[in-house]
């Protein structure tokens, strides 16, 4: 038995209480490589007989499993979802049904867990990709997506063998564990590719990588542009596949600019599974419709406009960038700013800097995450046009901006889940 694994038997352990826990077993919060998690695997009996889709992707990858869960639940379908991170509660991260899973049946999965690994370390991550893994069984789901948490060849995820694997962006993120150039992270992201399986790229540039790793394993690429693709007309939008063609398609509920490469992805992996999971296009349009995803260019109600994004990279920034230039102008654009210190804070603020006005800089908490001084000193050093106010944390720069703003400002909260996180708890708010 582990040395670690006396916590569970001093008393009822709630989900705080195992999340905590998880939070200590392992030195490191990321831990590539699947030898360790595929022996708990093992020891647990995880054999899903379902249909897999597999996510990854520097950006998208959360909007594109938002997609599938929403169309495939519109065409009456058990659907299970994993997705990280979450924004306010653990349980965001897996759903049945889309309903978020209970504490007590986590609490359930993580002891299970526990008793299987003896010796053996996993991450808080791979275990929470076990315990969702072993949800979806137990409620005998009809298929699950799994969003692969970081790069994809050695993440948790690919654990679990794939119908169908989805890369929705590469750019560059994560460069100390995934490369430094965009052919090296598209190797890793590549890496969840099987063979005979197809393989789905909507990136609008294809990496080399990509190509040839689809070659090597013998999946089949297909990519937008090319096997699929969209075309906008009159405040609609048509996809064409490799199954036939979607005509009459309402824009996704989710705002942004690239967000039908990413309804595009979505609708290529349901014609590779087309054989398995029939979806009629009127569950399309529904699921298009009601699609939800909190912390997406998620714009607030009310006055002055509150806008959400987690936008954590400078391709991230891009997008939102662009998602911008396409609103009204107004008086005066105030960020809430606040980053992890391992990220690009200078790639995302130089992005951003034409539509702010002024920056609200924030710490954030935790061992990753940066100091206000450290980021107020990166945007000095950008040379940003806005003035620039530095805050303890994003709650108190929440407070302080509804303050100063009148009805036709624009706050827009960025920089990190984190971030969106933050600010989400300073208005009261929640992700349903």
């Amino acid at each position: 038995m582990s040395e670690h694994a006396t916590p569970r038997f001093a008393r009822k352990m709630n989900l705080n209480d195992w999340l905590t826990y998880l939070e200590s077993l392992h030195p490191k919060t990321i831990a590539l490589g699947l030898d360790r998690i595929e022996m708990v695997k093992q020891q647990l009996g995880l054999q899903p007989d379902f249909p897999i889709i597999t996510v990854g992707g520097t950006n998208g990858k959360g909007s594109v499993c938002a997609m599938l869960e929403s169309i495939l639940h519109a065409a009456g379908y058990k659907v299970g979802c994993y997705t990280s991170p979450h924004l306010l509660h653990y349980n965001e991260r897996v759903r049945i049904g889309k309903q978020q899973a209970s504490d007590a049946e986590l609490c359930t999965s993580f002891e299970k867990i526990e008793q299987a690994r003896n010796d053996i370390p996993l991450t808080y991550f791979e275990f929470g990709t076990l315990a969702a893994m072993q949800c979806f069984i137990q409620h005998q789901v009809d298929i699950a997506i799994l969003e692969v948490g970081l790069g994809g060849r050695l993440d948790a995820v690919n654990v679990f063998d794939t119908d169908c694997a989805v890369v929705a962006s590469v750019d560059i993120d994560h460069t100390d564990y995934l490369g430094e150039t965009r052919e090296q992270i598209a190797f890793e992201k590549a890496g969840i590719f099987r063979p005979g399986r197809v393989a789905i790229f909507a990136d609008d540039d294809v990496p080399q990588a990509i190509r040839e790793h689809a070659r090597q394993v013998g999946a089949e690429l297909w990519c937008i542009g090319g096997e699929f693709c969209f075309r906008e007309h009159q405040g609609q939008w048509d996809y064409s596949g490799k199954a036939g063609t979607r005509t009459a398609l309402p824009h996704p509920a989710l705002r942004g600019a690239f967000q039908l490469h990413n309804a595009c992805a979505a609708l290529a992996a349901l014609d590779a599974l087309q054989d398995k999971l029939s979806v009629s296009i009127d569950a399309v349009r529904r699921g298009l419709a009601e699609v939800r995803l909190p912390g997406r260019f998620q714009v607030v109600p009310g006055r002055p406009m509150l806008i959400l994004d987690v936008a954590h990279n400078p391709h991230a920034a891009r997008a939102l960038a662009k998602n911008l230039a396409t609103l009204p102008s107004c008086p005066m654009t105030f960020a809430v700013f606040a980053m992890l210190g391992d990220k690009d804070i200078a790639g995302v603020a130089s992005t951003l800097d034409p539509f702010i006005d002024t920056w609200l800089v924030a710490s954030l908490g935790g061992k990753r995450g940066a100091s206000f001084e450290d980021q107020a000193r990166i945007l000095a050093q950008c040379d940003v046009r806005g003035a620039i106010q530095v805050f303890d944390d994003v709650a108190k720069a929440i407070s302080f901006v509804y303050n100063v703003a009148s009805e036709n400002d624009r706050i827009v909260a960025f920089g990190s889940f984190y971030t969106v996180a933050e600010a989400m708890k300073a208005k009261g708010l929640s992700v349903t």
